[in-house]
């Protein structure tokens, strides 16, 4: 199977158990970057069908539209040089120690509902939390060090960028930075935990990236992990 059409069955898939249908077609169309009226041209429906669909006035779409839907989201990432299709990819294969926990969400959520989930604050562009994060991935920030060479890094990611990256057992917050701004692609928030105070060029590097810093006030890693399951699932 081809991961075009392990991509198309995975999104399909979470459409159709999905509780909230609309919910999951709205965050897949967020990770795609696709406008409403685009995905409605490309299916040749006008736009406020879409807008029904995802705001739930519109019964779920039968099985039928929601491929024409998936085909149509790869068919506009293929157009535009398939960076979704190889951000899935990344994730084939990933073998480290360093990855403690990495969920995908049903539906988006704010970055300030993350920052609450860990009992956090913010501590670096607090203005942007208002962007929706699409998942995260929690990491043991000494071992990803020894054990993630710049292609192990991206694999972070998961399906997207706009998902929080969870730094455990941090130091001074200088590491995880260093790497983010060597890194092509940028998360859409960072969660620091294991610290009281971040490096200040940590900071720096996160404000000149326009990336949004919370520091974790949760005691344990575990607690850490489980609060983010149950607080996102």
């Amino acid at each position: 199977m081809g991961i075009k059409e392990e991509l198309s069955i995975k999104i399909a898939g979470e459409i159709v158990l999905s509780k909230e249908p609309s919910k999951t077609i709205r965050k897949w169309r967020g990770i795609f970057e696709v406008t409403q009226s685009s995905l409605a041209d490309s299916l040749g429906v006008s736009a406020s069908v879409i807008s029904d669909y995802e705001s739930g006035r519109r019964k779920s779409p039968g099985a039928g539209m929601i491929k024409r839907v998936v085909d149509a989201l790869i068919e506009s990432d293929e157009e535009k040089g398939s960076q979704v299709l190889r951000a899935y990819e990344r994730i084939g294969g990933i073998k480290t120690n360093a990855i403690l926990d990495m969920q995908e969400f049903t539906s988006p959520i704010k970055a300030r509902e993350v920052c609450r989930i860990v009992k956090g604050t913010a501590i670096a562009n607090e203005k942007l939390l208002s962007k929706n994060i699409y998942g995260y991935t929690a990491v043991d920030s000494p071992k990803a060090i020894l054990e993630l060479n710049s292609d192990g890094f991206l694999k972070l990611y998961g399906s997207t960028s706009e998902r929080a990256l969870v730094f455990t057992r941090v130091s001074s917050g200088r590491s995880p930075f260093v790497a983010i701004r060597v890194s092509s692609i940028k998360p859409g928030l960072v969660v620091l935990h294991g610290l009281r105070s971040v490096d200040a060029l940590g900071i720096k590097i996160a404000e000149k990236e326009k990336i949004p810093v919370v520091l974790s006030k949760i005691e344990s890693v575990d607690e850490l992990i489980r609060e983010l399951r149950e607080g996102t699932s």
